[in-house]
């Protein structure tokens, strides 16, 4: 059993942070909440995300697990003003969904949990540098970077944290310092990471004011955040590009 009403501006949000790496996932659904743990196909990039039920104006659950087509529900919501309430009803018999928005009804096919990839496990990882800056400020600096290269560079010199991309003929770095940050704790790291990756990760937390970056030295990055005061947390696991000597 599943009832629930939503800003629609926040179900774009929470899918939106899912289908910029996969196109379909399992959604896990609980009296507490949803939560849902996928990775790309590539297994390049793995997100997370845990919406809890005070996100939701109305919220009934029991638990149960639904297989979604995000390509489907993206199309729907696209149709929609940010503005509306959606209420969003889980048919146990059909196993089809219900999406009701401003006097529109759809009724949307699931897919099967049991076919889909099992759930990623997230490593525990111990990233020694940590970085809290504006979501914009993150999103300026990898689109000026996807202009000459297809990798891009985080690092810490001493109090400075550096994004910086270098292609053939040209290069680009932007230094922030611990002032131009909300939070900074260095190390003397830096790791490479793929900027078609990047590109699409820094397109949902852009809207944050607070995002968490966590690296090490040639370790994967997490890139964290939360939207609605904390109901909906949205990260990602990205894995190092690893340069030969």
């Amino acid at each position: 059993m599943f009832r629930a009403t939503i800003d629609a501006d926040l179900l774009k949000d929470s899918v939106e942070s899912l289908s910029v790496l996969v196109d379909e996932a399992r959604f896990r659904i609980s009296p507490e909440g949803i939560a849902v743990r996928a990775v790309d196909p590539a297994n390049v990039a793995m997100v997370s995300l845990d919406l809890a039920a005070s996100a939701f104006d109305e919220f009934s659950a029991s638990d149960c697990e639904i297989g979604m087509d995000l390509t489907k529900l993206t199309d729907i919501l696209s149709l929609i003003d940010k503005t509306d309430k959606v209420l969003i009803e889980l048919d146990d018999m059909s196993q089809k969904l219900s999406i009701q928005i401003a006097g529109l009804s759809y009724t949307l096919s699931l897919l099967d949990p049991s076919t889909m990839r099992a759930d990623p496990r997230i490593p525990q990882l111990e990233l020694p540098a940590e970085v809290i800056m504006n979501g914009k400020d993150l999103r300026r600096a990898v689109k000026a970077s996807e202009k000459i290269s297809d990798h891009m560079l985080f690092g810490i010199d001493g109090e400075i944290f550096y994004m910086e991309a270098e292609g053939d003929t040209d290069r680009v770095r932007v230094e922030m310092s611990r002032d131009q940050l909300i939070d900074l704790k260095p190390d003397d790291v830096h790791s490479l990471f793929s900027l078609d990756y990047l590109a699409d990760i820094v397109k949902p937390v852009a809207r944050s004011n607070e995002v968490l970056l966590e690296f090490g030295m040639d370790f994967p990055i997490k890139i964290s955040t939360t939207f609605a005061n904390g109901a909906l947390k949205v990260g990602y696991l990205l894995a190092p590009r690893i340069e030969s000597d």
